[in-house]
C-alpha cells in the first residue's frame, strides 16, 4: 500500500482549491499527494458567481465581471452599483484545466481516477486499492449533486428527510448558456434575482448573467425542500426566454444542472487528527443562501497555511452571529413565514449593494448589521431569533 503525506479525495472546487493553495507554499512543494475521484474532470460542469472587493488568484480565469446587478419582481425593478465590489463569473472547466496544468508539473502529485468505496484508519479504499496518509481531505458526498435522471432526483430528496434536527433546504437549479444572432443583453448588468417567474410554493428566481451582449447564462433556481422534475426547470427557462426575448433565435451553447445543501446540519462527524472535511461536508455552505465559492477559498486557504507551519489543520467554522443570522433567516424560509422573493427584495430595495454583500459574505460590521435588520419585518424576525436562541448550539 503507497503511503501519502496527503490526500485529496475530490477533485471539485474545494479539492482543486485546497491543491491551488498547497502549491502557492514552498515549504509544501515536496510533499507526496495523491488526488482520487471517480472523474477528474475534463468538461464545464459548473459555473461559479462571486463578489469581491480586489483581484483574486482567479482574476485571469474570469469569463466576465459586472459593477452593477438588477432585481426584479412584480412591483419592483431596480438597479444597483456594487462598488467597491464587483460581481465575477468562472468556468468550472478553466478553474478545474489550471489548477491541474499546474500541479501536474510535480511529479510528486499523483492522480487516481476511481470511485471511493471507504474511508477509514487514515486510508482510504477504491475498487482494487488503498492508499494510506497522513492527511486525508474529504469533500465526497454520499450523492450526486448534478440531478441527471428521476432516480436521483429521489435519492436527493430522500436525503432531505435524512437530516431533520434543522431546516433544510435544496437550491437547486438548471442554467443554460445561450447566444442570440442579435444583440439582446445589457452586458454591464447582471439580473441577480428576477422574481417574475413560478415561485413553486417556495423561493424561485431567474438569473440572467450576460457575457457579452449576445450571450447569457440564463438559470431558474429554487429554494424548497425538495427537487423538481427536469421538465419544470425547462419550462421555466423557456418561457422566460421566449417572453423577454421574443421572435429571437438562439443557440443553446451549454447545459448545467445542480443542487446545493441548504442547512446547518452536519454531512459528517466532526474532523478527526486526520481526517478533514472540507467543501460543503466542511460547512463551506452559506446556509442561508447556498453560497459556497469564496467560503471554499477562505477553509482552503486557511488549511495550507496551518501545514506549511506545521500546525495541525482545522477546516471547521466557528459559530459567529452570522450563522446565527443564517439559522433565523433558514427557518423562516423553511417554514415559509415570510416569502424568499419579499426578504430578499426588502434587503436589497431598501440598502447599499456593498452593504448587502458584506452581510452575505459574513464580513459586515454590527452597523451593516443593523441596516439590514431595520429593513426586515421585526416582529417576525425577532420572534424566530428568540425561539432559535433557546435552541442554538
Amino acid at each position: 500500500m503507497d503511503n501519502y503525506d496527503y490526500i485529496i479525495a475530490g477533485a471539485g472546487c474545494a479539492g482543486l482549491s485546497l491543491m491551488h493553495y498547497i502549491l502557492k507554499e514552498e515549504s509544501l512543494l515536496q510533499k507526496k499527494i495523491l488526488v482520487i475521484d471517480k472523474s477528474l474532470k475534463k468538461s464545464n460542469d459548473r459555473t461559479w458567481c462571486f463578489w469581491e472587493e480586489r483581484p483574486s488568484d482567479f482574476e485571469h480565469l474570469l469569463t466576465t465581471s459586472w459593477n452593477t446587478i438588477s432585481i426584479h419582481n412584480a412591483d419592483q425593478n431596480f438597479h444597483l452599483a456594487t462598488s467597491p465590489f464587483s460581481y465575477k463569473m468562472i468556468e468550472g472547466i478553466s478553474f478545474y484545466e489550471s489548477i491541474i496544468a499546474k500541479a501536474k508539473l510535480h511529479k510528486n502529485i499523483e492522480w487516481k481516477e476511481a470511485e471511493i468505496l471507504s474511508i477509514n484508519d487514515q486510508t482510504i479504499f477504491w475498487e482494487g486499492g488503498a492508499a494510506k496518509a497522513n492527511y486525508i481531505f474529504s469533500s465526497i458526498l454520499q450523492y450526486n449533486p448534478v440531478f441527471e435522471d428521476a432516480t436521483n432526483i429521489h435519492r436527493l430528496n430522500d436525503l432531505a428527510k435524512r437530516y431533520t434536527a434543522k431546516p433544510f433546504l435544496w437550491q437547486h437549479f438548471k442554467g443554460i448558456t445561450i447566444e442570440f444572432n442579435q444583440e439582446v443583453f445589457d452586458s454591464a448588468t447582471a439580473r441577480l434575482m428576477d422574481f417574475n417567474v413560478d415561485q413553486q410554493k417556495a423561493t424561485a428566481f431567474m438569473y440572467v448573467l450576460p457575457i457579452n451582449e449576445k450571450k447569457a447564462l440564463v438559470e431558474y433556481t429554487v429554494f424548497s425542500t425538495s427537487l423538481l422534475e427536469k421538465e419544470s426547470y425547462d419550462h421555466a427557462i423557456n418561457s422566460y426566454v421566449a417572453l423577454h426575448y421574443p421572435n429571437q433565435t438562439y443557440t443553446i451553447l451549454h447545459e448545467e444542472y445542480g443542487a446545493i445543501p441548504m442547512t446547518q446540519n452536519s454531512f459528517t462527524s466532526s474532523q478527526s487528527s486526520w481526517y478533514i472535511p472540507i467543501g460543503t461536508i466542511g460547512g463551506a455552505v452559506k446556509a442561508s443562501t447556498g453560497f459556497a465559492f469564496k467560503f471554499i477559498q477562505e477553509q482552503t486557504t486557511k488549511i495550507a497555511k496551518a501545514l506549511s507551519i506545521g500546525e495541525k489543520p482545522n477546516a471547521m467554522f466557528t459559530k459567529t452571529r452570522h450563522s446565527f443570522y443564517d439559522a433565523v433567516l433558514l427557518d423562516i424560509l423553511f417554514e415559509d413565514k415570510m416569502s424568499g422573493a419579499e426578504i430578499f427584495t426588502r434587503i436589497f430595495s431598501k440598502n447599499k449593494a456593498a452593504t448587502v454583500f458584506r452581510f452575505l459574505s459574513n464580513t459586515s460590521t454590527i452597523f451593516d448589521d443593523i441596516k439590514i435588520m431595520i429593513t426586515l419585518p421585526t416582529r417576525l424576525f425577532l420572534f424566530t431569533a428568540i425561539r432559535i436562541l433557546f435552541r442554538w448550539k
